[in-house]
């Protein structure tokens, strides 16, 4: 009873909005297992600064996801681990769209964590260039130009692929 008082509203938020912000969550990590680390960790700050944020916790919630994740890619540059090699598990799916779905994750996987953050914010979240860059912290043209490059690159990534599903599972593999 306590704890519904004092974080009121945090249940709704979780069970109306829990879903999209786990696949946003995955989207930036790689995996299913890091999305929902990710997740409980921004739930965790967000729970701790309740009191303060008053209006849009998504968005809260939403923005220190990303922050929490860019500072992940950072700590393992600086480690020396490799991002783009991971894998998200699960064996493949024998629905075309999924197998391409899948396929499109990997390739997002290999930009730069910058590039796929502009991008998950931008055509997953849809959001505009300016909420992208407050989201993100960076101007307006950083948005932009970050996103022309991230499009080139999974553009180049992908240019091989078969998209014909009677042919292919829509990979180059």
């Amino acid at each position: 009873m306590l704890w519904s008082r004092r974080f009121d509203g945090l249940d709704a938020l979780v069970a109306q909005r829990g879903n999209a912000l786990l696949a946003t969550a995955v989207l930036l990590t790689g995996s299913r297992a890091a999305g929902e680390d990710l997740l409980q960790a921004a739930l965790e700050r967000l729970m701790r600064s309740w009191g303060r944020v008053r209006e849009d916790r998504e968005r809260y919630l939403r923005r220190t996801m990303y922050h929490l994740a860019v500072d992940q890619w950072r700590s393992r540059r600086r480690r020396g681990e490799v991002f783009a090699g991971h894998e998200p598990p699960g064996g493949p799916d024998p629905t075309d769209a999924l197998d391409l779905r899948d396929a499109l994750s990997r390739a997002l996987a290999q930009l730069p964590p910058r590039q796929r953050a502009v991008l998950v914010l931008r055509y997953w979240e849809q959001l505009t260039e300016a909420e992208t860059a407050d989201a993100l912290g960076c101007s307006i043209g950083t948005v932009k130009s970050t996103a022309s490059r991230g499009l080139a690159r999974l553009r180049e990534l992908t240019a091989t692929w078969d998209l014909n599903p009677a042919t292919s599972n829509g990979t180059n593999r």
